[in-house]
C-alpha cells in the first residue's frame, strides 16, 4: 500500500509518490541537497486513510534535487487585427528535477 501526497512548490500543486521524479520551477538549492516541500494532503491508494491540512500539514515531504535544466522554448505572440501589429517573443524556463525521498 503506497502513500501518495499533494505538495505545493512554486505556486503549483503536484501529486507525488515515493521514488517519483517531478519537474518544478527553479529552486535555489544546489544539486544533491535535500528539500522539504509543503504538504497539503496525504492518503493511501485505496483511500482508507486521508490526512487533510488546513491549509498545510505539520509533516513535510522530503525530496532531493537531482538536476537543474532549461525547459523547451515557449513562444509568446501578440497580434492586433487590421493595424499590422505583430510581436513575437519567447523564453526558456529554468526548471529543477526533484526526486521524492520520503513522505
Amino acid at each position: 500500500m503506497a502513500t501518495l501526497a499533494v505538495v505545493k512548490t512554486g505556486g503549483k500543486q503536484y501529486l507525488v509518490k515515493e521514488g517519483a521524479e517531478i519537474t518544478v520551477d527553479r529552486i535555489a538549492n544546489k544539486e544533491k541537497e535535500k528539500v522539504e516541500l509543503e504538504t497539503l494532503l496525504t492518503f493511501d491508494e485505496e483511500g482508507k486513510t486521508v490526512d487533510l491540512g488546513t491549509p498545510n500539514l505539520a509533516k513535510k515531504v522530503q525530496a532531493e534535487v537531482v538536476s537543474h535544466t532549461k525547459g523547451d522554448k515557449v513562444r509568446v505572440a501578440h497580434f492586433k487585427a487590421k493595424v499590422r501589429y505583430r510581436k513575437v517573443r519567447g523564453f526558456r524556463p529554468f526548471l529543477t528535477t526533484l526526486k521524492i525521498v520520503k513522505i
